[in-house]
């Protein structure tokens, strides 16, 4: 078996690597770890709001590339130091993540996805989106949601 897990420095996807390294163990399955690299990315913020947004947490930054890949590596390289016992790798991608998470695990035949979801109210949803909901709808494999 062949498991995929997209993280993204959040505690949602700290919980979906959680739960999808032990699946991974007691299945005795590999996993790939992914970060999308996308040039307009969310980072934490401050607590003042954005766009009337009164219970965002973060705000959207656009950094350029290099940077970009730079926090991703860094995600990945945090997240595969957490996994014990697990035959794991990492792989940054690059472009919009619901469509690269979706498109890699097409491409290199995994079984299953695994992604966190962050709960944001359905106005934040609205104006920001949810990479776990697009995931769920694109996918052609079982998608695993973790909160």
């Amino acid at each position: 078996m062949r498991y995929l897990v997209a993280v993204d420095d959040s505690n949602p996807a700290d919980r979906a690597l959680s739960y999808a390294a032990e699946i991974s163990a007691a299945m005795d399955a590999s996993l790939t770890v992914v970060h999308a690299v996308d040039p307009a990315v969310y980072d934490v913020g401050g607590s003042e709001p954005i766009a009337a947004l009164s219970d965002a947490d973060q705000r959207l930054i656009v950094e350029n590339i290099a940077d970009t890949e730079t926090r991703g590596q860094a995600i990945l390289d945090s997240a595969l130091e957490t996994i014990d016992g697990v035959d794991a790798e990492g792989e940054l991608l690059y472009g919009d993540p619901d469509v690269v998470i979706t498109d890699f695990a097409d491409e290199q035949g995994f079984d299953t996805i695994f992604v966190g979801h962050q709960g944001r109210s359905r106005r934040a949803e609205a104006m920001l989106g949810s990479v776990a909901k697009a995931v769920v709808e694109r996918a052609t494999v079982p998608v695993t949601v973790v909160r």
